[in-house]
């Protein structure tokens, strides 16, 4: 039997002088396999077309619709509104990001300024020619570094965790997953001394408190907590 559900969204545009940040009750009849990203659409198609949240894949995989739900970060996609034996849901933004409107926040810039931060990109003298294959890599290790690369930066990580409610400049989990990937990658030719000038610091490696709410809410379930422990460890004995 279908039954109907509640849904609690924070509402306000801070580039309104008039907005005052509130929330709106809308309440729709619950469907099979319905999400909340379904849940959203629907209320923005008949019931409030002024209400923004970010999607774009729907699968899990682009990772624009995280917000926080009765206080858990999670995506929208992936959340079933089922799971919620009560039926009330409340929605909120992620913190640590700026505020867009209602739901939405700017996740991109601050990924983009984390990228450069970490300088997330190949460091070698090594110049490639196209006309010959590509240096070998050991299947174990390429498949620890293709799993570290499968982070979204959807933001859950970073509004889930602790440090970077109370430290602003915390280069949070996906920038030190970020770093360990780069760390494990043969064809990188930092040194951990390099590693060390871009997160050796309270505001990067040293700043963790080992909480993991970052793992424990990651949707693509990412061994965030055996990397900065790795990271951790290859760093502190450069102190």
């Amino acid at each position: 039997m279908s039954r109907t559900i509640t849904i609690r969204a924070m509402k306000y545009n801070p580039n309104s002088k008039i907005s005052k940040p509130h929330f709106a009750e809308y309440k729709l009849e619950e469907t099979d396999g319905m999400t909340l990203f379904i849940a959203l659409t629907k209320i923005r198609e008949t019931l409030d077309a002024d209400l923004s949240f970010d999607f774009v894949c729907r699968a899990g995989i682009c990772g624009s619709c995280g917000m926080m739900v009765n206080g858990t970060p999670k995506l929208a996609c992936r959340t079933l509104t089922k799971d919620f034996p009560d039926g009330v849901i409340q929605l909120m933004p992620l913190p640590a990001f700026k505020l867009l409107k209602d739901l939405s926040v700017d996740t991109g810039n601050w990924m983009n300024e984390m990228s450069k931060r970490v300088e997330s990109w190949i460091h070698t003298n090594h110049q490639p020619d196209i006309s010959k294959l590509e240096a070998p890599m050991e299947p174990k290790l390429a498949d620890e570094t293709f799993e570290l690369d499968r982070c979204i930066e959807c933001g859950i990580c970073v509004a889930a965790c602790g440090t970077k409610l109370m430290r602003p400049n915390f280069i949070g989990a996906v920038g030190l997953n970020r770093v360990a990937r780069f760390a494990m990658d043969p064809h990188d030719n930092r040194t951990d001394e390099d590693f060390y000038e871009l997160v050796g610091d309270d505001d990067g490696i040293f700043g963790c408190m080992s909480l993991l709410a970052c793992e424990d809410n990651c949707p693509k379930h990412l061994p965030l907590q055996s990397k900065i422990a790795y990271m951790r460890r290859k760093l502190a004995a450069l102190r």
